[in-house]
């Protein structure tokens, strides 16, 4: 793996919120400290988990600073820059590179359904040329059950000819394993990284690079076990029990709505119930959802 120019173990950090709607940067840096120290080769903040596109632009810089300024090291930080204004786009991650942060994690322009290629293509085109910043290296971010935007593997194919210092991973988060193969095949060197806990362990054994997650808020140790020893033979069994352990962390946060359920769940695990808050649309699981969810966390592996 080591070709890949990201590689890696990642998560999809989670932002604990303060009583009054805010975000909680004291809790929030410690969990990465908590993330790095459980085996997270890095820390991918103000993604979907992290209910990005739920904040400000001046809220996402204040949460990058308040990481680096804790001491979280700058090249273990993988902000989400792509929002679905290009000059916004741009300017979260000028500002991201002025804190010495190189690695972004860029989703499309999201608003608009059914755009082109091309369409996409010059969108990103001109958030790169007009940061124009050779340290920058980008993962894409393909969640189109989310964002509604697929990004193909030929626009990949453009982008990477493009911009091939820059362009550098995507983060495949549509669970599509086939998907995920046919873009290791296309592009060898790229880096594929699953945003789907149980792919991590079948797409290291493709080729793939590693996993941006959002389970790695709950069993970071057992990623970085799948991920520092799927080829060691000696180990496989070690491995097929961390990734089974995964898939029942998986498997219970999706049994609710995925995010309000990864904060109930980090809670759970930290003894804190003010990782139970999420801000609107989102909302906190109920009662009755958060006593079941309870009696099943307790149960897991």
């Amino acid at each position: 793996m080591s070709h890949h120019r990201i590689t890696g173990v990642f998560s999809a950090a989670a932002t604990p919120l303060t009583a009054d709607n805010r975000p909680d940067f004291a809790l929030f840096t410690d969990h990465c400290r908590q993330l790095l120290a459980e085996g997270c080769h890095g820390v991918a903040l103000l993604g979907t988990t992290g209910e990005a596109n739920s904040f400000s632009g001046a809220e996402r810089r204040a949460i990058l600073e308040a990481a680096l300024k804790a001491g979280i090291p700058a090249d273990r930080l993988l902000p989400g820059t792509g929002v679905v204004a290009i000059p916004e786009t741009v300017e979260l991650t000028r500002h991201a590179l002025s804190l010495g942060v190189t690695k972004v994690v860029m989703l499309p322009p999201f608003y608009y359904k059914g755009v082109s290629d091309d369409g996409l293509f010059a969108a990103y085109s001109q958030v790169l040329e007009k940061v124009a910043d050779t340290r920058l290296q980008v993962i894409l971010y393909h969640i189109p059950q989310v964002s509604g935007v697929p990004l193909s593997i030929p626009l990949i194919g453009r982008l990477i000819a493009a911009f091939p210092e820059t362009v550098v991973g995507i983060k495949e988060s549509a669970g599509d394993f086939n998907n995920m193969q046919a873009i290791i095949a296309a592009y060898p060197g790229f880096s594929v990284l699953a945003g789907a806990d149980p792919l991590l362990l079948p797409l290291l054994k493709a080729g793939g690079a590693g996993c941006i997650t959002a389970t790695s808020n709950l069993v970071a140790n057992s990623l970085r076990t799948v991920y520092g020893h799927v080829h060691d033979e000696a180990r496989a069994a070690d491995v097929e029990a961390a990734q089974a352990r995964i898939n029942a962390y998986r498997t219970l946060s999706n049994s609710y709505v995925q995010i309000p359920t990864i904060k109930a769940m980090v809670g759970l695990k930290t003894g804190n119930p003010a990782w139970k808050r999420t801000r609107a649309p989102l909302m906190p699981l109920g009662d009755a959802d958060y006593a079941a969810l309870a009696e099943s966390y307790a149960k897991l592996p």
